[in-house]
């Protein structure tokens, strides 16, 4: 057995713990305490849009050694039917870390060819002259498309971060968070299902308290940003049942359709209403958690000076990151499905 550190993302070092078996020994009792951080537990899968699932019984047997014990249906419901089923799959290939790379290339190639196809018709220049201009052109595009990818990857995904917080909210009474996250394993794209150990309740103090202060000091602002923490619900409602008695057969149409007489009713919901700021902190914790956990084992998480309640790693604890990065700006961190 051995728990070591690893780099965290092939684009950023960042050094995380992770403990882990060897294939010889099969318990994990040895470790006497955990640091806030430390990544307990990856299960991988194929990142495709193809059937992809995760070794649910392999992980309820590792966590029963955390003294976890819930059953295989109860992680499919938590885990497996969250963020696995078929729309979800095909939103993280499509946001995964492969396909922007290739979205870049292709990119790259077709600007190129646009660019040097109409220089060469109005200019005179030398072949190589041309040649490099055009590289140069298309090179600075193709690096503003990577960073606008890159800060769309930044922001919370309501498809996967945000569907893990039923999970989280579960796994936050045994100190473990959730994060999934897409990465290159040689030429194949994975996903990552980390459980990361994490005691929040010095996270959820600090931030009952800040929430708090806020309120006394900055209500409108601190309503202002809450009220950017918001989904979109839509009810479809079929309407227009009891027509069939009213109209007469000649007047139906021949080949029914699904979407006449269908009316869908939008709700604008608040994740995080007005309530207690302990109750205000505990909602936070439990939305932004799988976010938070995605750019810790992506490495994207900023650096800070003033450690709180991470230890071994110069990274902000959640609370800390709620504050700095999420309460204190105007940005809106919801990523556009």
């Amino acid at each position: 057995m051995a728990c070591e550190s690893q780099a965290a993302g092939a684009e950023k070092q960042s050094p995380i713990s992770y403990c882990g078996t060897h294939a010889g020994e099969s318990s994990l009792h040895w470790v006497k305490e955990f640091h806030n951080g430390q990544v307990l537990l990856v299960l991988t899968a194929s990142n495709t849009c193809s059937s992809t699932f995760f070794d649910m019984e392999l992980c309820a047997e590792k966590l029963k050694t955390f003294g976890i014990q819930l059953t295989v249906d109860q992680w499919r419901n938590l885990i497996q039917n969250a963020i696995l089923e078929p729309e979800v799959r095909r939103y993280m290939f499509y946001n995964s870390r492969a396909f922007g790379i290739a979205i870049a290339v292709l990119f790259y190639i077709s600007i190129w060819a646009n660019i040097y196809s109409t220089m060469k018709l109005y200019s005179f220049a030398c072949h190589w002259e041309v040649s490099i201009l055009v590289t140069l052109a298309a090179i600075a595009l193709t690096i503003v498309v990577i960073l606008i990818i890159d800060q769309h990857q930044r922001k919370i995904h309501v498809n996967t971060d945000v569907r893990l917080a039923a999970a989280n909210e579960v796994f936050m009474k045994h100190n473990l968070l959730l994060g999934v996250a897409d990465a290159m394993d040689r030429h194949q794209n994975i996903l990552q299902l980390c459980f990361v150990h994490f005691n929040l309740e010095q996270c959820l103090h600090s931030l009952a308290g800040y929430i708090t202060e806020r309120k006394r000091n900055h209500q409108s602002a601190l309503r202002h940003n809450l009220d950017q923490f918001c989904v979109t619900m839509e009810t479809v409602i079929q309407s227009g049942q009891g027509r069939g008695e009213e109209s007469s057969s000649e007047e139906s149409p021949l080949l029914p359709s699904d979407k006449k007489g269908t009316l869908a009713c939008s709700e604008l919901i608040h994740l995080i209403p007005e309530g207690a700021p302990e109750v205000m902190a505990q909602q936070l914790l439990v939305i932004f958690s799988g976010y938070y956990i995605r750019l810790l084992i992506s490495g994207q998480l900023p650096q800070v000076i003033m450690l709180r309640h991470v230890e071994h790693m110069n990274i902000p604890c959640l609370c800390q990151f709620i504050e700095t990065n999420v309460l204190d700006t105007g940005h809106c961190w919801f990523k556009a499905r």
